[in-house]
């Protein structure tokens, strides 16, 4: 099982919104060779986590079967990144596209990037409860606990199902 998550708060270089960004990335997605598609998560507004002055996030999952070396599946994520206008500004930064991999098929390894699996995604309700849609049986590699435990587990951090109209 191969776990990416997207995410943006920014809008895109050409003006499109967070969720149109995250959308539009899907099939470039789709379209890395060694990955099959499985399952695309729901939406979802969630405030940025540390918490800063930020717009808040879409974030969504998307699941994958296939085979593919880490290296070449970031170099490939980041080359989708790009073609959105990522920039690379510091930790924690806003973002037109941020897609992070968090699962490779439970490889577990250190050094060298990327380190895996995600090393902050069992902190984040942003990560987890997208993956909660696309993966429910998802155990974490390491912690060897479940999807669903691990999001119980984490202190309230702002999401919601994304609605095109904040109400």
């Amino acid at each position: 099982m191969i776990l990416i998550a997207i995410g943006a708060n920014l809008a895109g270089v050409d003006g499109s919104s967070p969720i149109e960004t995250c959308r539009a990335a899907v099939p470039l997605l789709c379209e890395i060779p060694g990955l099959s598609f499985v399952a695309l998560s729901g939406w979802y507004r969630t405030a940025p986590q540390p918490r800063a002055e930020q717009p808040d996030y879409c974030n969504g999952a998307i699941r994958f079967f296939g085979e593919i070396g880490p290296a070449e599946l970031l170099a490939r994520l980041h080359e989708v990144e790009d073609r959105f206008g990522r920039q690379r500004a510091g930790l924690n930064a806003a973002r037109t596209l941020d897609l992070d991999l968090i699962d490779l098929n439970g490889a577990i390894r250190a050094t060298p990037d990327p380190v895996l699996p995600h090393p902050r995604a069992h902190q984040r309700a942003f990560v987890l409860r997208p993956i909660l849609d696309v993966a429910p049986g998802w155990r974490h590699p390491v912690l060897h606990q479940s999807v669903a435990t691990l999001l119980a587990e984490l202190p309230p951090q702002g999401i919601q199902p994304w609605h095109e109209e904040r109400p």
